[in-house]
């Protein structure tokens, strides 16, 4: 196994983090595995405030990078990885590599710099993605809707489910999770069918589902808390998270691939893999009570954070990382394909003063 230091990042405001221990171990594979795959990883933690980044450095060891950002939630990346779009607290950023194609900057092959910032205001956004005009499009959990970023205003509601019967800011079903097709939504996954304010809660075993967004219809339902759609190999792919479940659906139902020690929450795939991010349950009673629990106690174990690579084929999982210390709860995950090293410019500090590009197309 190997054990890696993040390197120091910078705080966004009020929402940093005591320095307290930070621990991340890998199966003795990990690093062979990612170095085979050509990518490097992304994840983000709310409880934490993080975005990490975990490459390679020339040697093939792991080199883990972090910045701090207020409540990091939904991350997305465009298919050459120059591009990344981050949801944190109350703004979404837009940051872009600043290094030209072919050239590197030090150890690092890509630099993401935050070129725009959308100011939201604190709506809960979850999921995020880039459609195929590049406008990004977000999971509105606090107003249960999808929407894209506004120029004028917090945000422009995109869709609801038909069971919404108004915009409220009441986190009606908590819709959380958004999968697109063909660059536009297709998929969403909510707790429950709720319309009245904060009804999911009542929900959390067995009324989760996913919807259709182009044809309002349900597609799958009975799911705990699920979270995370994503279509892949033909597949539409989802985290049952409350059971702690890997899975595609099938014929309007769940078929579960691999069990999933955590809260499963964040989703992306490299080939055949998947990689999973976990949580480990907090103290309170959204994460109490869940099939997960039985799931956990009749294996013997007891809820991890950090994530699984997992062969959809066999169900397996084949490498894995664990985070220990601060960070507890994994939100999203995002493969960067071609990437080997990657760091980011955070929003205090010299480096956001020294690291200028310029547009010369």
């Amino acid at each position: 196994m190997s054990d890696t230091e993040a390197a120091p990042g910078d705080a966004q405001g009020p929402a940093a983090v005591p320095t307290e221990a930070f621990a991340l171990t890998t199966s003795r594979g990990f690093p062979d595995w990612l170095a085979g795959t050509g990518s490097s990883l992304a994840f983000t933690t709310y409880q934490a405030g993080k975005l990490f980044f975990i490459g390679l450095k020339e040697a093939g060891r792991l080199a883990v990078f972090e910045r701090t950002f207020a409540r990091c939630m939904g991350l997305a990346a465009t298919p050459d990885a120059r591009t990344l779009a981050l949801a944190t607290h109350y703004q979404i950023y837009r940051f872009d590599n600043v290094i030209p194609p072919g050239q590197s900057g030090g150890p690092n092959d890509t630099i993401y710099a935050p070129r725009v910032s959308w100011f939201t205001g604190d709506v809960d956004a979850h999921d995020v993605a880039f459609d195929a005009d590049g406008r990004i499009v977000f999971v509105n959990t606090l107003f249960s809707c999808l929407a894209t970023v506004s120029d004028n205003h917090s945000f422009k509601p995109l869709w609801k489910p038909p069971f919404i019967s108004k915009l409220a800011p009441e986190d009606r079903c908590h819709m959380n999770g958004m999968a697109m097709e063909n660059g536009q939504p297709r998929y969403v996954t909510m707790v429950s069918r709720s319309d009245v304010a904060d009804g999911w809660r009542d929900r959390r075993t067995d009324g989760g589902m996913i919807m259709d967004v182009t044809t309002d219809e349900r597609v799958v339902e009975g799911l705990s808390m699920p979270h995370s759609p994503r279509l892949h190999g033909g597949k539409l792919w989802v985290l049952n998270s409350g059971a702690g479940e890997l899975g595609f659906v099938e014929d309007g139902k769940f078929q579960p691939v691999a069990f999933c020690p955590g809260y499963a929450r964040g989703l992306a795939f490299i080939g055949r893999f998947a990689i999973v991010g976990l949580s480990m349950a907090r103290e309170n009673r959204t994460f109490q009570g869940l099939p997960l629990d039985a799931a956990l106690a009749s294996r013997d174990a007891t809820a991890r954070c950090g994530l699984l690579v997992i062969d959809t084929v066999s169900g397996d999982t084949v490498e894995w990382v664990r985070i220990e210390g601060v960070v507890k709860e994994l939100f999203d995950v995002v493969a960067l394909p071609g990437v080997r090293n990657p760091s980011a410019v955070g929003l205090l500090g010299d480096d956001i003063r020294r690291v200028i590009s310029i547009d010369e197309g």
